[in-house]
């Protein structure tokens, strides 16, 4: 059993003061992991089932093999590792915003640190999501397309953790996301809201076809069944 309580790193960032904390949950008999941006609490190891629907749902729309994949979003790990149980993916990029989180990987703090950080597929990149959905997600090669881009930065399209992502949610933005994937090619996002008809719609206008997914998974601090929603949009394939 480890230590009831334990602070693993603590730092101040552009975007508030982030902590990586450790527990032991008696009642679940587990170490708990959780990240904490100033008091609100942004994810938690008890709870990744959405997290890894957004990986499963995303990839299960592309077909072929060889795959090239965007993770917007490292946190805890989750996502890129569904992504990387995946034997179809030829690479992974993950874009996390904040050097901190990636350190945490590199120093293997975290459970999923050495999946991710000795599969030769996975990179992780430091930058701006948002940006370099702009730019291209490889700056080595700006033009490059990918397969698939996998978001979970923000609580939903409503509820963003910077105004400044907001933007990216309306059509301009979900085009440039569009623009950077192979003709029938998968942008999936994770939400904690229900599904939004009004993001819906915006969806509808820049994709193909999409589809609102309902993840329902236990809440064993509170006893009852939780859900987040897991947003899967296709381009056109040619």
């Amino acid at each position: 059993m480890s230590a009831r309580f334990e602070e693993l790193d603590w730092r101040r960032t552009p975007m508030g003061e982030i902590s990586l904390r450790r527990r032991w949950d008696p009642a679940l008999k587990v170490d708990v992991y959780e990240v904490k941006l100033g008091e609100d609490f942004l994810m938690s190891s008890v709870f990744t089932a959405g997290e890894i629907a957004l990986a499963r749902l995303g990839l299960a729309e592309c077909s072929g093999a060889d795959l090239d994949v965007v993770v917007g979003g490292l946190g805890l790990g989750y996502t890129a590792g569904a992504v990387l149980e995946d034997a179809r993916v030829r690479s992974l990029t993950v874009v996390e915003a904040l050097g901190e989180v990636i350190g945490w990987h590199e120093r293997a703090l975290l459970p999923l640190s050495p999946r991710l950080t000795d599969d030769r597929r996975c990179r992780l990149v430091r930058g701006d999501f948002f940006a370099l959905a702009t730019t291209g997600f490889d700056q080595e090669a700006p033009e490059r397309r990918f397969h698939a881009v996998l978001l979970d930065i923000d609580h939903s399209p409503r509820h963003v953790l910077h105004p400044g992502h907001a933007d990216f949610y309306r059509p301009a933005g979900l085009r440039r996301v569009a623009g950077r994937l192979h003709p029938g090619g998968v942008f999936a996002l994770w939400s904690n809201d229900p599904p939004d008809a009004e993001f819906g719609a915006v969806l509808t206008e820049v994709f193909a076809r999409h589809e609102a997914h309902v993840v329902e998974f236990d809440n064993p601090l509170q006893g009852r069944k939780a859900a987040n929603t897991v947003y899967v949009a296709t381009t056109a394939t040619g």
